[in-house]
């Protein structure tokens, strides 16, 4: 399997992936909603920059 060296798009699948599971699996994470929209601003600002 081939990972990215692409540190944005890198954490966009992580964002993917966890947006996903918590659609499915009903855990109560405490402040999932602001870790997921830093996650989600720090890789778009990666992707933009093409680091």
């Amino acid at each position: 399997m081939k990972t990215t060296k692409n540190l944005g798009m890198l954490l966009l699948g992580i964002w993917l992936i966890i947006t996903g599971l918590m659609q499915v699996v009903s855990i109560p994470i405490p402040s999932i909603g602001i870790i997921l929209a830093i996650l989600a601003i720090a890789s778009g600002a990666l992707i933009l920059l093409q680091k």
